[in-house]
């Protein structure tokens, strides 16, 4: 997913000069923080600007319930100022107690800086395999500085009633969705796939990092680039490109015009067969269409499968907050049975990352978080390490792999472009 939301409904900005004045005349006299880091209150940093009414409706009265007496605000950003913004506050003392993290970098980036706790051994945390910490914890595996909440799930939605009507069944290996894409298309009626390449991101995020894991195994080629024991170039990962090249022939015209939005606008309105989704999308389309989910088809017949289980969005406890007792106890109700099932029935298509057994309620959620049972899961190639070099590996991916999907690159060149890139940078590959 891009993991950035757009901007809700909601402002936070004061609408009254009367009352902005105030704010400021209490926060001058109370000193330096004092509107974020008051004790006896506890304040959430986060930049899912849509879930305020969640948190304060649902997740804060039930954390409540077992903790009177402890006062909770979720105090969201735009997410596209979050980063900047609560970094800001982190280095000048006035963030907030408890601050939502980003996986990987930008928030190792905090820890280093000391701006977030350790959190091994502390209560909550005993919940959560290695896998689920990866993305919170320093490169040696050593500290881990944000409980983790949840993952998004990648794979491809398809329109029932389509299917239905062409008497197709959902695909298991690569040959099987060949046939079914074809069969789409000599209909006529129908995009066989509903994606654009305009913004280039879900070239990426969905749809190689979904198809991709099936090629490289899972965790295993993506650990054996990171430790330079496997290059781009190796026919793992360029079988992944020439994977993607072939589907590129089925996405709608004018696809490199089309924008997130219109696939999805498309998809929701019965024009196209299957769409290559993140579980984020299910509550866009409830209540749209008729819908189910199969994971990305593998190679052969018998073949191991794994899924893209993309850690998304954990919990740290800023080290300068005045009320640490009282976040750590919210820590570890987030760490919770309790807390799981809420989050992942009420933020639908966000699975929680802990050992918790979760009744799922939505059913096309349910679908998609029990392919854990069978395949493997894994996180996005390039999520760990692999973006702090020049030139920037996430945003390579994107531009390469929607020239693969144009038809514009070829899977061996799209390789060699990305090897090339990390080469220069990465010692390990030199």
């Amino acid at each position: 997913m891009q993991t950035e939301k757009k901007p809700g409904r909601f402002s936070l900005i004061p609408r009254r000069p009367l009352l902005a004045a105030c704010a400021l005349a209490l926060g001058l006299a109370g000193g330096l923080g004092a509107a974020h880091t008051q004790a006896g209150t506890l304040t959430i940093e986060s930049w899912r600007v849509d879930d305020l009414p969640l948190w304060q409706e649902v997740l804060i009265p039930a954390f409540q319930r077992s903790n009177p007496g402890i006062t909770v605000k979720f105090s969201p950003t735009a997410p596209t100022e979050y980063d900047s913004s609560l970094a800001a506050r982190l280095a000048g003392g006035t963030a907030g107690d408890l601050v939502a993290c980003r996986p990987f970098d930008v928030s190792l980036s905090l820890y280093n800086k000391g701006h977030l706790e350790k959190l091994d051994g502390k209560p909550g945390m005993e919940y959560f395999a290695p896998a689920a910490k990866a993305a919170w914890q320093t490169d040696d595996g050593k500290d881990t500085f944000c409980m983790p909440m949840a993952s998004v799930i990648h794979g491809f939605f398809y329109n029932t009633k389509i299917f239905k009507e062409l008497n197709l069944e959902p695909p298991k290996t690569e040959a099987e969705f060949f046939k079914l894409l074809d069969t789409v298309k000599a209909n006529g009626k129908y995009a066989p796939l509903v994606m654009g390449t305009a913004e280039q991101w879900e070239s990426h995020q969905v749809l190689f990092t979904g198809i991709g894991p099936n090629y490289w195994k899972g965790e295993e080629g993506r650990k054996a680039l990171i430790a330079g024991r496997a290059k781009f170039t190796d026919p793992q990962f360029v079988a992944a490109w020439e994977y993607e090249a072939r589907l590129g022939k089925y996405l709608p015209k004018g696809a490199s015009a089309q924008t997130y939005s219109d696939s999805q606008n498309m998809f929701a309105l019965g024009k196209g067969a299957v769409y290559p989704a993140g579980s984020w999308d299910i509550a866009y389309f409830n209540g749209k269409m008729d819908f189910a989910a199969f994971p990305p088809p593998v190679p052969k017949n018998g073949d191991a499968c794994y899924i893209s289980d993309h850690n998304d969005i954990g919990m740290g406890i800023n080290r300068k907050s005045r009320n640490k007792e009282d976040a750590y106890k919210f820590l570890a109700w987030l760490g919770s049975q309790e807390f799981a099932d809420l989050y992942t029935n009420k933020v639908t298509g966000f699975f929680s990352l802990s050992n918790h057994l979760i009744s799922v309620k939505d059913p096309i959620a349910k679908q998609m978080m029990g392919w854990r049972k069978n395949c493997a899961s894994t996180i996005r190639v390039n999520s760990q390490i692999l973006n702090r070099g020049t030139p920037s590996m996430e945003n390579e991916m994107w531009n390469v792999n929607a020239q693969v999907l144009n038809g514009k690159l070829t899977p061996q060149d799209a390789a060699a472009k990305i090897q090339a890139g990390f080469a220069k940078w990465y010692k390990p590959q030199q």
